[in-house]
């Protein structure tokens, strides 16, 4: 299966290469989805490559007044005006400075278009849907519906997101909360 164009760079950046990683049984390859994983801190997410638009290098993001605080402006996307909701502020972890890794993540979330800013992109990853592991009940039933699954490439456990859950401009609010309280409650947790 062909990639599809999934980078557009500003001239005098370059270009930067994704490496492809399949997690997928011999017997068992058609049932097989496309993930673009992504690093927020130290862990690893992903998103379903279909529900991505693009990723890009942001030049210019411009500061809206009265938005969440999880919500870094606007973008002029080739004369579109998206929203860019920095992902580290949505899920309760402190901000980081924009580097030449930082990328935005273009999705598409019914008929909105948003941008995603995530600390890097990391590579395509192909994973059979047997090596799919659905969230346990304990980790949804918190109202973090936006986590689809998990799946282990090597040794890392990448954590699968729901782009229509997690971007769904009305469920943002509701997204922010949950992710602070748990990051409240396992900081109240460490020795």
């Amino acid at each position: 299966m062909k990639l599809p164009h999934l980078y557009e760079f500003q001239p005098n950046i370059g270009r930067t290469t994704l490496k492809t990683t399949n997690v997928v049984s011999d017997n068992l390859t058609r049932n097989v989805a496309q993930f673009v994983a992504f690093r927020i801190a130290e862990q690893t997410y992903a998103f379903r490559i279909e529900q991505i638009q693009e990723i890009v290098i942001l030049s210019q993001v411009t500061r809206t007044p009265q938005v969440p605080h999880y919500v870094e402006g606007v973008a002029n996307l080739r004369g579109s005006i998206i929203p860019i909701v920095n992902l580290r502020k949505l899920f309760g972890l402190e901000p980081k400075a924009i580097d030449p890794e930082t990328r935005t993540i273009v999705v598409n979330v019914g008929s909105k278009t948003i941008g995603c800013t995530v600390d890097t992109v990391t590579q395509v990853v192909r994973i059979a849907q047997d090596a799919i592991h659905p969230a346990p009940e304990t980790v949804t039933g918190h109202g973090a519906s936006y986590i689809s699954g998990f799946a282990r490439v090597g040794e890392q456990l990448i954590v699968l997101l729901e782009v229509e859950e997690l971007l769904d401009p009305q469920k943002l609010e509701q997204v922010s909360k949950v992710a602070a309280t748990e990051l409240a409650r396992s900081a109240s947790q460490k020795p």
